[in-house]
């Protein structure tokens, strides 16, 4: 089995060619078993879960680490913006500690506290299982602002800002130098953050202010962040960020200068490959995940509308080859592919993970094709 070929991982580490074909005959089972969903334990509406307890249980008897049987213990990992237990961001954290991965995480000042308090409280307890019964645990919660690259960046106005108080390293190169105090050298880097003040607003109707806002936020802080956190990852790591099809298509309602920015970051993705893998050694990729309803997500909405990402979901569950829910779990499996020794080779890569919304050329729901014959 797959399970039984990764636990002679270790011991075909020395003999490359060895490593090689194991990595392709594991890939060739996973694509032909689907076993790459398990990883994650796919995280459900509370309303399906009971129907997927047993298939729980047979993923935690099929590994203790996971359910591609993938060891990462001693690996690091550090997951940047994270605040519930909704997002894409969390659902990487959690992907990874099956296969025991230490979790580290970044959260953006304001919601720090409540995102603490929500974890002392229990709030998450159901989000945190792993397959094996165990609960996730974030071994460090950093506060970080992703549009500040040192203290001398902070404005007065944030240094005073209540939100901020106590708070004197949340800047991206005081969290670089606090990982490497307490970790030395980490594997994973994360980028699952993005901010637009004027998302709402169209793209002719944006601020300069508003337009440089969501890049400096959504896209130059990916750059940022392995400027300074690169040096102090392990060969052979891996950084992974998020985007969205918006980056090429034209998504009506994703505003602000935010499909720029994401356009910005897959550029920046490419490029970043080419550098920080000559320079670090270590891969980056980017995922371009579908819409999932997250409270990041959610906010994409004018009063009294129904809001963006309801209608983002509504229509690609309509119009893809795959019509069914997203699952933030999918992408977290995604993600373990990417950062896993089972990617070593790919870098530089924008990864599709929408069921296939973005190979449609045309809305099959549109009232123009009434008519036409689709697939039963």
């Amino acid at each position: 089995s797959l399970c039984v070929l990764l636990d002679y991982y270790s011991l075909l580490e020395e003999d490359e060619m060895a490593l090689r074909k194991m990595l392709l005959l594991s890939l060739q089972m996973i694509m032909c078993r689907g076993l790459v969903q398990n990883v994650a334990g796919r995280r459900l509406p509370s309303s399906l879960r009971q129907e997927r307890a047993g298939e729980r249980m047979i993923q935690a008897k099929m590994s203790s680490n996971g359910g591609l049987g993938m060891d990462l213990t001693g690996k690091v990992a550090f997951v940047a913006g994270v605040a519930d237990s909704t997002g894409y961001g969390w659902a990487i954290a959690k992907a990874l500690a099956e296969a025991g991965a230490t979790i580290t995480v970044g959260t953006w000042p304001p919601v720090l506290a409540i995102f603490k308090t929500s974890l002392e409280k229990g709030k998450f307890d159901d989000d945190l299982l792993l397959s094996d019964g165990s609960k996730m645990e974030i071994a460090k919660i950093y506060p970080l602002d992703a549009v500040f690259d040192t203290p001398e960046d902070v404005p007065e106005d944030i240094k005073s800002n209540k939100r901020y108080a106590g708070l004197d390293a949340f800047t991206i190169s005081e969290v670089a130098q606090q990982l490497e105090t307490d970790y030395g050298k980490i594997d994973f880097l994360i980028h699952s953050l993005a901010n637009g003040p004027e998302v709402t607003k169209p793209l002719l109707e944006t601020s300069r202010k508003g337009y440089l806002a969501a890049n400096s936020a959504s896209a130059y802080s990916f750059v940022s962040l392995i400027q300074r956190i690169g040096p102090i990852m392990n060969k052979d790591g891996a950084a992974l960020s998020l985007t969205y099809i918006a980056s090429e298509d034209v998504i009506p309602g994703y505003g602000g200068g935010m499909s720029s920015a994401k356009a910005a970051l897959e550029s920046d993705t490419r490029t970043l490959a080419w550098e920080a893998g000559r320079k670090y050694g270590i891969r980056v990729n980017t995922i371009s995940a579908g819409p999932l309803k997250s409270r990041a997500a959610s906010a994409i909405s004018e009063k009294g509308k129904k809001g963006f990402i309801d209608l983002a979901i509504d229509y690609s569950k309509a119009n893809s080859p795959l019509s069914k829910d997203l699952y933030a779990d999918d992408v977290g499996a995604s993600a373990f592919f990417l950062l896993s020794p089972l990617a070593r080779a790919v870098t530089g890569v924008t990864l599709y993970v929408d069921n296939g919304l973005h190979a449609m050329g045309m809305a099959i729901d549109s009232a123009s094709l009434e008519g036409i014959h689709t697939p039963p």
